[in-house]
């Protein structure tokens, strides 16, 4: 594991997926704080936002700006569209699942084509 955090590269990428977790975790935590009404899902959804955006940033030194920035957006979507249906009882129409399906194509193609 060392010897891939020595390419900045790699490094990056592992820094943008996790960047994108936690933007999976403070899109959920601010519909769970209830309009900022609950303190430790605001506390959460702050705290969570900001090494989100730490790490794309980071990422974006070695990253291209476009790439970077569909990855993290759409890790995002996908995990708090799946996190919607399971937690908030959000619509799992067919049609739904397809788009977020292809937000998964769409990231997996700008990783393959980096």
């Amino acid at each position: 594991m060392q010897a891939l955090l020595k390419n900045p590269v790699t490094a990056a990428w592992l820094a943008l997926l996790v960047a994108g977790l936690l933007e999976i975790v403070w899109s959920v935590a601010m519909k769970a704080s209830d309009g900022f009404t609950r303190w430790p899902m605001t506390v959460l959804t702050f705290v969570a936002a900001w090494a989100s955006f730490g790490l794309l940033g980071w990422a974006m030194k070695q990253l291209p700006l476009g790439t970077a920035y569909a990855v993290w957006t759409g890790i995002g979507a996908v995990g708090a569209a799946i996190l919607g249906i399971i937690f908030f009882k959000e619509p799992a129409t067919a049609a739904r699942i397809a788009c977020i399906a292809l937000i998964v194509a769409g990231i997996l193609g700008l990783k393959v084509l980096h």
